[in-house]
């Protein structure tokens, strides 16, 4: 898939291009001015016809110039969605960003995000607005019955937070508790700068209005086939959407929208957990998801200090083998490891946003395998997971931010998370090591790189990678130049 690059240009003070206006001559008389024509005579015929014809030139040309006002307006306007380079001549490489970024593997949901950002909001904002942009358009991959995991830095602070779905819950054996909602709002009502209602309104509008099928939705679901998601998914003879064909799901919309209209008080998953244990039967939990946020794992480093997700996540392994590593004089490992290219399940959906002051969040998501249980709920439009209930749920999760030491301002942040590597810690021991022996040059040039992407070694098992230097977001992914993913 050929990823989608489009700088976010924001309107800044000393970068808008706007035309000065000349000095405008006199063109005609003033109709009241007495002219020294000796056919203007005041009271006289000529006179009137000299008054008329002026006030018609005067017209003529306040008309002329509000034309040129609106073209030159919008073209300015226009530049916010171009990937032009400004007037100015400034442009930058693919894959680097002058003022933040959002990236995900749909394109419509990294666009959501960006529209959040120019909104006013920040990065939580942004990222949870295409969380759940993904929960409608991916649902092969994540989805409001995924578990969540993220990790979130904020620079103005300098603390990273760590944010779980809490341990892995059933509702009966096969079928996770759907926990994306109370997680998502957890993070949002700590973080987020923008109304809460604001981040439904466009992944409601998708489901309810439709989306197209993307690339990756039309090959899981030609690898999977439709048992269990039809209507929602498929043809009338059954069938599955292919690449472009449109799709809606309005019973999810109203379940977006309700948790939109939910009084804040009350964790918006209540209602959803509620509709999907009716359906099934079932009595409705005693305790729903539980939600947390937690100062992140950390391990100092010499280049700077290292934040993780802790148990059961992966972190604590990832954190031992930089710490072993760390007091090991052997080489550092290749770049692209073997392993991320042999990666299978469970199948998963990551994410990134970042801003040009070093704030980053990191999510990444799951149902386990493709499409889950495949369990539909038809009273709400939900893909249930088929996670178990224990630790090995989660172990694969482990997003990674590297905060760089204070006297290092070309490498102020690195930001590492997976998509679904089962060996997910030594991948980001290796790419990490990898990262850190490398010259500041050779980073540079490879991200100055355009992406490349293989077939063979792309998709699931691919890392991630965003970092933040002299005030540029900079995109890449791990094996280098295989990036599966949308950025904006």
């Amino acid at each position: 898939m050929e990823p989608q690059y489009q700088k976010l240009l924001l309107l800044e003070p000393g970068l808008e291009s706007e035309e000065e206006e000349e000095p405008s001559a006199l063109l005609v008389p003033h109709p009241r001015r007495p002219q020294e024509t000796s056919g203007n005579q005041v009271g006289g015929l000529p006179g009137a016809w000299a008054r008329l014809v002026a006030a018609l030139l005067l017209l003529a040309v306040g008309i002329s110039l509000a034309l040129r006002q609106l073209h030159t307006w919008g073209a300015s306007t226009g530049s916010l969605s171009s990937a032009a380079p400004p007037p100015t001549g400034h442009s930058h490489h693919p894959g680097v960003y002058p003022h933040g970024a959002v990236i995900s593997p749909a394109a419509t949901c990294s666009r959501l995000g960006r529209e959040l950002l120019v909104a006013g909001g920040n990065v939580v904002d942004a990222g949870v607005g295409a969380a759940l942009c993904l929960a409608v358009v991916h649902p092969h991959a994540t989805g409001l019955g995924a578990m969540f995991w993220g990790l979130f830095h904020n620079s103005s602070s300098g603390t990273s937070t760590a944010l779980t779905s809490g341990p892995a819950q059933t509702l009966r054996p096969g079928l996770g508790l759907p926990a994306a909602l109370p997680t998502l709002h957890l993070l949002h009502a700590h973080f987020g700068r923008l109304p809460w209602p604001q981040l439904l309104e466009g992944p409601t509008s998708l489901a309810r209005e439709g989306f197209l099928v993307d690339a990756p939705l039309a090959r899981a679901l030609a690898a999977q086939g439709t048992k269990g998601l039809c209507p929602l998914l498929c043809h009338a003879d059954g069938a599955p959407l292919g690449s472009g064909a449109r799709a809606a799901n309005p019973r999810l919309a109203a379940v977006l929208r309700g948790a939109a209209l939910a009084p804040t008080p009350d964790p918006p998953g209540d209602a959803l957990l509620g509709l999907v244990a009716s359906e099934l039967g079932l009595e409705v939990p005693s305790a729903g998801p539980m939600p947390t946020l937690e100062p992140a794992l950390q391990l100092p480093m010499a280049q700077g200090r290292v934040f993780t997700t802790p148990s059961p996540s992966a972190g604590p392994e990832l954190l031992a083998l930089l710490e072993a590593a760390r007091g090991s004089r052997a080489p550092s490992p290749a770049p692209c490891p073997q392993l991320l290219q042999a990666a299978g399940p469970p199948v998963s959906s990551v994410l990134a946003a970042v801003d040009s002051g070093g704030s980053v969040l990191l999510l990444t998501s799951s149902l386990n395998s493709s499409f889950g249980s495949r369990r539909l709920s038809p009273g709400t439009g939900v893909l249930l997971s088929n996670l178990e209930a224990g630790p090995a749920a989660s172990g694969w999760a482990c997003p990674l931010i590297l905060r760089g030491s204070t006297d290092d301002t070309e490498a102020d942040v690195l930001g590492l998370v997976a998509s679904g590597a089962p060996a997910v810690a030594r991948a980001m021991t290796s790419t990490l090591l990898s990262h850190l022996a490398a010259p500041q040059t050779q980073h540079q040039h490879q991200a100055q790189q355009g992406p490349t992407e293989s077939p063979r070694t792309c998709g699931q098992g691919t890392l991630l990678q965003v970092a933040v230097r002299a005030e540029h977001a900079h995109v890449s992914s791990v094996p280098r130049g295989c990036c599966p993913f949308q950025g904006f």
